[in-house]
């Protein structure tokens, strides 16, 4: 009988932590699931160690890779629904039914996210650090929200996701880049036109935060690579918009010159500090916040990535009379 969801879950020497993951796959209160356990080459027991269960099916990497191992799960799912987890992550126990009720009520609503609390690699509760991330996440909940924000970084941690297979049909496989593939992916589907929610009703994922975690320590996820993977979006966002680039920063360099590579005219840099505006950057003007409003008909995108400063970037452009997702973006 073929199972109404299908776990998607590379691994990759998971030691101890697989077995909580799987386990708590295991308990979801939603039953009617397939897990395709991916083995990417381990060279533990941790695999072995797994209670059996028909549910469970482990399937070889042809490939070698993340996401060699990722396609071939897929491309083995048989349920309507594809979920991932990963093997360091817990689920909380009604993860599949609360996201398959969205799914449900919302037909339109293709990629279904959650809420997350991050965890020290010990299960305690999350490190300082990482609140003010949980935080912009676990507030993006509605698609619009998701897709204002979708040009800082990816707004659904990949582990969590649930989506339909027409979209992953839609869209295609993930890409091995220089970047992350899920935020490739998630890219990818908002420029398809599908439409990404999160139940904003309680957390559904403990997200594991520990210094081995791809995040930390991969290259592809590094700033960089960040900006080479948004950029081609924006273009096609920006439909052949000159852009104003709000920050005369490191960053605001970056995505000025991977803009550039793919057509897009940047017409000024924009900044609050006036020593910056004393001089140019990338051969360009620095204008002062209140300029912008000489150049209405330029789309602006932010390059701040302090979050204490959003508020007031919002308060002056608003006051320019500019409308966030259709005339600016934060692009961090």
């Amino acid at each position: 009988m073929t199972p109404a969801i299908s776990v998607i879950l590379p691994v990759r020497d998971g030691g101890d932590w697989l077995r909580e993951a799987v386990d708590s796959v295991r308990a979801q209160s939603f039953g009617d699931f397939e897990l395709l356990l991916i083995d990417d080459g381990s060279t533990d027991d941790a695999i072995a160690r797994l209670p059996p269960d028909a549910r469970l099916r482990v399937l070889a990497n042809p490939g070698r890779g993340l996401v060699a191992a990722l396609n071939h799960g897929m491309a083995q799912a048989q349920g309507a629904f594809l979920a991932r987890m990963d093997a360091d992550d817990r689920c909380r126990p009604q993860r599949f039914e609360r996201q398959l009720a969205l799914l449900a009520a919302r037909p339109e609503v293709a990629i279904c996210g959650v809420q997350v609390e991050l965890l020290q690699p010990d299960g305690g509760p999350p490190p300082p650090g990482g609140l003010a991330y949980r935080q912009w996440l676990n507030a993006l909940c509605e698609p619009a929200d998701i897709a204002r924000e979708l040009f800082i970084e990816a707004p659904l941690p990949h582990p969590g996701w649930l989506i339909r297979r027409t979209a992953w049909t839609r869209v295609g496989p993930y890409r091995d880049g220089p970047w992350p593939e899920d935020y490739d992916w998630l890219l990818r589907a908002h420029l398809a036109g599908l439409t990404m929610a999160k139940p904003a009703d309680g957390v559904l994922l403990d997200w594991r935060e520990h210094p081995q975690r791809l995040t930390r320590r991969d290259p592809r996820c590094a700033r960089a690579n960040l900006i080479a993977v948004k950029a081609p979006a924006l273009a096609v966002v920006l439909g052949g918009r000159e852009v104003l680039l709000w920050g005369a920063t490191k960053t605001g360099g970056r995505l000025h010159d991977a803009l550039t590579a793919q057509g897009v005219r940047i017409r000024a840099f924009v900044d609050l500090d006036p020593r910056k505006r004393a001089g140019r950057k990338r051969d360009l003007p620095v204008l002062a916040p209140e300029a912008a409003s000489a150049h209405a008909d330029a789309a602006i995108l932010v390059t701040v990535s302090q979050g204490a400063k959003k508020p007031a970037i919002r308060t002056q452009l608003a006051a320019l009379g500019r409308r966030e997702g259709i005339d600016w973006w934060f692009a961090t």
